[in-house]
């Protein structure tokens, strides 16, 4: 590991403990910062409700009104996503209500990108909304180092992810620490190779992570699951090491995906990659899989995710908002 690195491992990597919130509190009402939570959200009726629940409890109460936005942004779910949402007490908008003159594409990304135009904070935090046993220091955690450090500009969370069977039933341990499959098996390798600064990261594809808006409307977005991967390295070049960090928020459960639903966000993630390495040659965007049928193996191919939004603030409907 570069000595570079190990200095920011000491000097930009906390646990949520290390920031009570009446110090954030008090960093929030001296700054005047304030603060979005954006869940963006695809058939998660099952934990939305919860996670929406917990943020306005816990930080957005009178006593603690730490959270100042709470935005479900649904990519069209067919399930009670965003009753459910609405009924904790979200403010829930479609993905295509967000500058409905651009068609919208598939994928995370894209939610994640047009959020910027559906918040208003100065600090912009992501959250998966399929977590289960949510705790709200995946939100006070992430966003407590932007609030009392003005050098900080982005934070993920690192955490611990179980894997196993047993994981989907409530209160189960699962299997320590084998999370995370496409995190150790693809996007460790290509950071450490490539990326070594970004070395130290121990949850770099992670849902969860806070930045200030005046950077992540600087930043292109990958439309689909190489998001994660690209806002870190963009990161990095635009606002250098120091101003990145982490905070360790516990154990993280949710929803794990099948093996080739892993390969599909593989092949995404080293698309957004090897993008960033060479914009002139670019890799074939596809990827094919394998299924068994009653005929035997049958090939299915899968377009990977190749579209990137420009950063926001080259968007003129962003830019009249905020010159208004």
């Amino acid at each position: 590991m570069l000595e570079e690195v190990e200095r920011w491992l000491a000097e930009r990597s906390w646990s949520a403990a290390d920031r009570p919130l009446d110090v954030l509190l008090a960093a929030k009402r001296d700054s005047g910062t304030t603060v979005s939570v954006v869940l963006p959200a695809l058939n998660e009726e099952p934990t939305v409700g919860t996670i929406v629940a917990t943020i306005r409890r816990e930080l957005m109460s009178d006593a603690v009104p730490l959270v100042d936005e709470l935005v479900v942004i649904d990519s069209g779910s067919t399930d009670r996503t965003a009753e459910v949402a609405a009924a904790a007490g979200a403010r829930v908008v479609h993905r295509d209500e967000v500058l409905p003159s651009l068609p919208a594409l598939p994928g995370k990304g894209e939610v994640l990108w047009r959020s910027l135009l559906a918040t208003t904070g100065d600090i912009v935090c992501f959250v998966d909304a399929d977590l289960r046993e949510f705790s709200a220091d995946f939100v006070s955690g992430i966003v407590g180092p932007l609030l009392t450090d003005p050098g900080v500009h982005f934070v993920k969370a690192m955490y611990d992810r179980p894997l196993g069977a047993e994981f989907d039933v409530p209160g189960s341990a699962g299997t320590v620490g084998q999370g995370g499959r496409v995190t150790e098996l693809v996007a460790r390798p290509l950071l450490n190779l490539h990326w070594p600064q970004l070395a130290g990261f121990v949850q770099p594809l992670g849902g969860e992570y806070a930045a200030r808006r005046s950077l992540l409307e600087r930043l292109p977005f990958p439309v689909g699951y190489g998001v994660e991967l690209g806002l870190l390295v963009d990161a990095l070049h635009t606002v250098g090491l120091g101003a990145l960090a982490q905070v360790d928020v516990g154990v993280r459960k949710h929803r794990h995906q099948d093996g080739q639903a892993l390969g599909r966000m593989a092949a995404a993630i080293y698309r957004t990659a090897q993008l960033r390495l060479a914009r002139g040659h670019l890799v074939r965007p596809a990827l094919t899989q394998f299924e068994r049928t009653a005929e035997g193996f049958a090939p299915r191919t899968y377009a990977v995710d190749t579209e990137e939004r420009p950063p926001m603030a080259g968007i003129p409907e962003y830019a009249q908002r905020h010159a208004a």
